[in-house]
């Protein structure tokens, strides 16, 4: 009866100082960073093929390509293992690792407005397609990881949540940073079918 009492009264105190709550909300933060993995990956593995549709276009700009391949190797290349959301330096290269991805394929996109039979390429298109729908995925996925990390973290520097973090080793998880707050609720805009040519700039007056 002793050993029942106590472990009650053990229960009792963990689940009042808040370590039930840790295990609830430091799921909650694997799954949705297993998701944000899912989306990126999702993204890597469409870029192949529209690297390949755009490669029959004859005299497309080999440069451009080039960084797509090369971007997609380096952010395939950082080890996105589940504890890369507790180590802040690596979270941070794996970032900017997809950021540079993110930035060559928004060129590679813009470029194509330059070629005629690539934007009437129907194939293409539903690659294209197929993109946008996975960068507004992957945007969903940051969201929920951005705001299932902050309700960890706030839960875990709080009293008397903070106790039991220290005496657990619970610790603060690092987040996705941005340098526009705007930039975590909006999708990258990758449709550039309705794109128009920058306007002719004025000569400048003769003196």
């Amino acid at each position: 009866m002793i050993r029942i009492l106590a472990a009650l009264a053990l229960a009792a105190c963990l689940s009042g100082c808040g370590y039930n709550q840790f295990q609830t909300l430091d799921e909650q933060v694997n799954a949705s960073w297993s998701e944000v993995l899912s989306q990126y990956q999702r993204r890597a593995d469409l870029i192949p093929n529209i690297v390949n549709t755009v490669k029959g276009e004859a005299n497309f700009e080999q440069e451009t390509l080039t960084r797509v391949i090369e971007a997609r190797a380096r952010a395939t290349s950082v080890q996105a293992t589940p504890e890369l959301v507790n180590d802040a330096e690596a979270l941070k290269k794996f970032q900017a690792a997809q950021g540079e991805l993110s930035s060559a394929l928004s060129r590679l996109l813009v470029v194509t407005e330059n070629y005629p039979n690539l934007k009437a390429n129907q194939g293409f298109q539903d690659l294209r397609v197929q993109l946008e729908g996975t960068e507004n995925r992957i945007t969903v996925a940051r969201n929920r990881y951005i705001q299932t990390v902050a309700a960890y973290n706030v839960h875990t520097r709080s009293f008397p949540n903070n106790l039991t973090a220290m005496i657990f080793g619970y610790k603060a998880k690092p987040n996705f940073t941005v340098q526009n707050e705007a930039a975590i609720t909006t999708a990258p805009t990758v449709d550039f079918g309705t794109a128009k040519p920058p306007a002719p700039t004025a000569p400048a007056a003769s003196k």
